[in-house]
């Protein structure tokens, strides 16, 4: 098994003899070995035509013109490629510090496999919403005269002034303030409506967002970014998980269908690799009963992205005020909707 494409094979080869030896990468299977060369094979095919024998005949053609397939698979190359990258440049590391350099590897084999290992499920994660959504491309065209920042969706209504309070009890206790600001904010030519997004961990600020949402014609709403602002000891660290619709690569998603239905699945965001919520309508007509109060009429969703396999959260919104409750149901943990501060 050639596990690095950007050096000669012989070196390669030795690179590959060397790290199993010492239990850095696993012994090639030949039943895994021929599925990636398969895909490797398709992935190398255009999207135009097929190269004859490029690839078994037992394989579906077809599934080289599927962009969302192809996506997936180029993904997880790339996630491949950079856990190789970091694993050799530490390595790189190992020889210009003392010790032992057999030990010096083994303490780098556990992140090794773990990053490949979730570059493999995030890709089975990605086939499994290409089949789900059956789609080929995603990429929504957005008129701008077909959206207003005046959002009254019943299951996602953004009031000017509103602060919805939230509690997470998890470890440390956290408690987000989401506030409809009355300011607008343009994002790939649609006027959306602003929302300010803050998170406080033991009283500490550790996340300032500003999301912009757009309501269609036809009454769902629309998610066309946000800006993130992630905190750590009281400063400002980094942006991650900041993305707007019509920049690299970035498309929005659906936050709320107009009439919500069981079995409605879509794409609340997508930046391949950094935005890649999903959500299924699973029931309609719920009770939910929070510290806010009981709300009746609710719709059950579950949410999840592919950039987090086998996480899955089930979310509530109610009638006339959107979220009121999320459960993780890996871990347990509650988002509560606890206090409704009217606007002023």
């Amino acid at each position: 098994m050639i596990l690095f494409p950007f050096v000669t094979a012989d070196l390669a080869a030795r690179l590959s003899a060397a790290l199993f030896a010492i239990g850095a990468v696993a012994a090639p299977g030949p039943v895994i070995e021929e599925q990636i060369a398969i895909e490797r094979a398709l992935l190398a095919l255009s999207a135009d035509r097929a190269l004859p024998g490029l690839f078994p005949p037992a394989v579906d053609a077809a599934i080289v013109h599927d962009a969302c397939v192809r996506a997936a698979l180029t993904a997880r190359e790339a996630a491949f490629a950079e856990a190789q990258a970091d694993f050799l440049f530490a390595v790189a590391k190992c020889t210009s510090t003392e010790g032992s350099f057999g030990h010096c590897i083994r303490e780098l084999r556990q992140a090794f496999h773990e990053a490949r290992a979730l570059a493999q499920r995030q890709y089975e994660a990605r086939r499994a919403v290409c089949r789900m959504l059956d789609e080929d491309t995603y990429d929504p065209d957005l008129q701008e005269t077909e959206f207003s920042p005046t959002i009254d969706n019943r299951f996602f209504p953004l009031v000017p002034g509103r602060t919805l309070v939230y509690r997470t009890n998890g470890d440390p206790v956290e408690e987000t303030r989401v506030t409809t600001l009355a300011e607008t904010f343009v994002v790939d030519d649609i006027v959306c409506r602003a929302v300010r997004d803050t998170v406080t961990a033991g009283g500490e600020l550790v996340e300032d967002t500003d999301d912009w949402f757009a309501q269609h014609r036809d009454g769902a709403v629309w998610y066309l970014g946000e800006l993130a602002r992630n905190y750590e000891n009281g400063l400002l660290h980094d942006l991650d998980g900041s993305w707007s619709a019509g920049e690299d690569g970035a498309h929005p998603g659906i936050q709320m269908k107009a009439n919500p239905r069981v079995g409605d699945s879509y794409r609340q965001e997508f930046l391949l690799g950094d935005a890649e919520d999903l959500a299924t309508v699973v029931a309609v007509g719920e009770t939910v009963r929070v510290p806010a109060g009981t709300f009746t009429g609710c719709i059950r969703t579950e949410e999840w992205s592919p950039l987090e396999p086998g996480i899955v959260e089930t979310k509530y919104y109610a009638p006339g005020f959107g979220f009121v409750l999320g459960i993780n149901q890996t871990s347990g943990v509650r988002t509560e909707l606890v206090r409704v501060i009217a606007p002023r």
